[in-house]
């Protein structure tokens, strides 16, 4: 019993010095300030380049699409051809 109490009270002072062991990081206004106005440039790119990444899928998904469907009218039309 006292091993698992001793075993707590070191672990409880090991997680107690970890978490003190992080420096703290603080933000001046000034960062503040520059962090918020280069939100809407990054949303801006973000945004056109995910348009621009799904204008290309869709592009080679329609394209998939037409060989697909040729593919398919061939073999409807073999259906009805005569072999000989």
């Amino acid at each position: 019993m006292i091993r698992i109490i001793i075993g707590i009270i070191i672990g409880v002072a090991l997680f107690a010095s970890l978490a003190q062991a992080e420096e703290q990081k603080t933000v001046t206004p000034k960062e503040f300030v520059e962090t918020v106005v280069a939100v809407p440039g990054a949303v801006s790119t973000h945004l056109q380049n995910e348009w621009t990444d799904i204008k290309a899928y869709q592009a080679n998904a329609w394209q998939d699409s037409k060989d697909q469907f040729a593919r398919t009218i061939d073999s409807i039309k073999g259906l009805f051809t005569k072999t000989k």
